[in-house]
């Protein structure tokens, strides 16, 4: 039997978070789908725990990764999508939970307008259980290739759990089994300059669990191993980027100015390889790579006035009298 949407959940040691996350599965209230629970090589008790939701719910079928997909979420998600019958895909994760209109309000959003996908909105929660509230379909904008430049930046952030899409955007893109970290980034960033089209709305239908274990709290604890994955991310997104004639200026220096926080990985000197430069534009980028941290230092001191003025003359317990500043008492 086809459903019409298939979740593909991949798990590792995730036994005391993931039957909350399977319960708000099952809360959806749109119905017609199937969930593929790829488990990574855990070692605890996860398929112990949610045997009983297993039994009780055929949608639910839970995997072990083959040997033939590399360990880690994009190895197990390739393997779902390969596993996947629905006309819709969507990746949850095994710790969060899912607002139970998810499902039915970006598929009204998807067919209403025609489009590849619908990007919504997270909220992050850590022990307290968040506060699920249901409102109206709150369109934003659309969203196509023309937004690549703030896609990449993320200033439109498209997290890994918060797309539902079209089967077929994943015709030629599949997530990157070298990468540990990034990989949707890299991923989704593909699929947007293959000119797929979405829309944003604003509703949050997705509420994920914040604890340092996760990918992205290792990240931001400077462990190398994700980092050393995102220089990666990187250098595949500028190399597309470059194929696809879609690397702008302002990209180039997005690229060039973050590559100042990974220095140990040289990420600089592989982009300037990636981009083929002439030698005066590798000069001219050479350039503003060494005088970066001195603007930026410069430009803070001078923000940093700025403020100092701004609320100097705004200062709510003074006033102006005869040209002069006159505290109020």
């Amino acid at each position: 039997m086809n459903h019409k949407v298939s979740i593909i959940l991949a798990t590792y040691n995730r036994a005391h978070f993931i039957e909350e996350t399977l319960q708000s599965i099952q809360n959806q209230t749109f119905l017609d789908w199937e969930c593929f629970i790829i488990d990574d090589g855990g070692t605890d008790d996860t398929k112990d725990v949610i045997t009983p939701i297993l039994e009780q719910d055929i949608r639910f079928q839970f995997l072990k990764r083959p040997d033939n997909y590399q360990k880690g979420l994009p190895g197990c998600r390739n393997y779902g999508l390969n596993l996947a019958k629905g006309e819709y895909i969507i990746f949850f994760d095994d710790d969060d939970v899912i607002h139970p209109d998810n499902l039915k309000m970006c598929l009204e959003v998807v067919e209403t307008n025609n489009v590849d996908f619908c990007h919504y909105q997270k909220l992050s929660f850590e022990a307290q259980k968040p506060i699920i509230e249901s409102k109206p379909i709150a369109i934003v904008k659309n969203l196509s290739r023309d937004d690549i430049e703030k896609v990449v930046t993320q200033k439109i952030g498209l997290a890994s759990c918060t797309v539902l899409w079209k089967k077929q955007c994943f015709n030629q893109t599949r997530f990157n089994e070298n990468l540990l970290y990034a990989e949707e980034w890299e991923c989704y960033s593909s699929i947007i300059a293959e000119n797929f089209k979405g829309i944003i709305i604003d509703n949050v239908l997705y509420y994920n669990r914040k604890h340092p274990e996760s990918n992205t709290g290792e990240f931001y604890r400077n462990n190398v191993v994700r980092r050393a994955s995102y220089t990666k991310a990187v250098l595949l997104v500028v190399k597309n980027l470059k194929e696809k004639e879609l690397l702008t200026s302002t990209l180039k220096r997005y690229f060039i100015t973050i590559s100042k926080d990974f220095m140990e990985f040289n990420l600089f000197e592989n982009i300037l390889n990636i981009l083929d430069l002439t030698t005066f534009e590798k000069l001219k980028w050479k350039l503003f790579y060494i005088t970066y941290p001195v603007r930026l230092h410069i430009y803070k001191i001078r923000k940093g006035l700025n403020n100092e003025n701004s609320n100097r003359f705004r200062h709510p317990s003074r006033s102006y009298q005869n040209g002069a500043i006159v505290s109020r008492t």
